[in-house]
């Protein structure tokens, strides 16, 4: 190439960047397993009016940050660091740099136990919960008004297995952890015991103490790994990642009670050969989506006035190993990590059908596992 086309090449590019940092466009941040070529938190621009990604950039080092939650002021990024050790995993707090992305460490804190590998704040911005997998535990970590963290303020080690699956499921895998819109409970997916445990949310304090009742039990062998609420309506759903299935639960806002309903396969029939990642709902309330890895694809459901489930398609992610993806805050767009293959996809969403359409847009990014979005 030419001194010429290497100046002309590279013009371009800026041009394709900033052209993705207008009005119309969100910040994506992308938590990965820090191996082979990646080293952290990377973050890039999502086009909202073509769903075209910019080229991603480190927006900092750090160990293994999994899963990643945005304090509600838009200030702060927190991960999970999905590392073992004496004292857990941990949790770190980042400042955001509003203008270029970047993020400052602030501090970590130990979760106590090891793993873990989801985490959560409450909307007002006081707490950040983490659920350990390997540890089988959720710890409450309290944030300070500077956006850093304090030591842990709240632990609950979980006990037993369903057994059902020997190599998966002879002790406790907290997959999870999810905040009711009140902030008052607190629901984590417990993969090793098949459960949803609910907790009595002290934002405040920092502190976790079991509901009454304490769990709702799902399909025997089911693995239960990620939650979410119904925007609107009292309904909740889990993605059973062992049987690759969807459970759909009656959830009582008064109470912090869920009762299990509909169990739905996410998969065509006949396939095998496959675990189901990630769970999501859409802002309007009519789809649930649920990735597969295996199939590689997103399964996309409508939901009924009586809250049930029927298959509308099944979406590739165009990559391997789907582990998570996110919808836009107006469901416009539909963002896909492909964490085998390294490439993050974008898919334009009806909002009439709940169907993905495939822009024909990626970006590389090595190990993905975590989509969010800042406006």
């Amino acid at each position: 190439m030419s001194f010429l086309s290497k100046k002309l090449a590279c013009a371009i590019t800026l041009l394709s960047a900033a052209a993705i940092t207008h009005a119309d466009s969100l910040r994506v941040y992308i938590g990965t397993y820090s191996r082979g070529d990646s080293e952290g938190i990377y973050t890039a621009m999502l086009d909202t009016e073509t769903g075209e990604m910019s080229q991603p950039k480190l927006a900092a080092k750090a160990e293994n940050p999994s899963f990643l939650a945005i304090h509600p002021s838009g200030k702060y990024l927190y991960c999970a660091n999905e590392v073992g050790g004496p004292d857990g995993g941990s949790v770190s707090a980042f400042s955001i740099d509003r203008k270029t992305g970047l993020l400052t460490h602030l501090n970590s804190q130990h979760t106590g136990g090891g793993g873990p590998c989801h985490l959560v704040t409450d909307k007002k911005g006081s707490v950040v919960l983490s659920a350990n997998y390997s540890g089988g535990s959720v710890a409450a970590i309290k944030i300070k008004p500077d956006g850093s963290l304090t030591k842990r303020t709240g632990f609950i080690q979980h006990t037993g297995g369903s057994n059902v699956n020997q190599r998966r499921q002879s002790a406790p895998h907290a997959h999870s952890i999810n905040i009711d819109p009140s902030d008052t409970f607190a629901f984590v997916a417990d993969l090793g015991l098949d459960q949803i445990l609910v907790y009595k949310l002290d934002a405040d304090k920092g502190t976790l103490t079991p509901n009454t009742p304490a769990h709702t039990a799902t399909k025997p062998g089911g693995g239960p790994r990620h939650f979410a609420l119904h925007p609107t309506r009292d309904l909740a759903f889990t993605n059973l990642e062992l049987t690759s299935e969807i459970t759909a639960m009656k959830f009582d806002p008064k109470k912090g009670t869920l009762k299990a309903g509909q169990v739905i396969s996410t998969l065509p029939k006949d396939h095998k050969g496959n675990s189901t990642a990630e769970i999501r709902v859409h802002p309007n309330g009519k789809f649930v989506y649920c990735s597969n890895r295996g199939h590689n694809s997103i399964a996309v459901f409508s939901l009924n006035k009586k809250g049930r489930l029927k298959p509308v398609e099944h979406e590739s992610t165009q990559g391997s190993t789907p582990r998570n993806f996110n919808l836009t805050p107006e469901g416009d767009w539909l963002i896909a990590a492909n964490q085998k293959t390294g490439n993050i996809t974008s898919f334009k969403v009806s909002s009439k059908t709940g169907q993905l359409e495939y822009t024909g847009h990626q970006i590389k990014v090595a190990n993905p596992v975590c989509i969010r979005f800042l406006k």
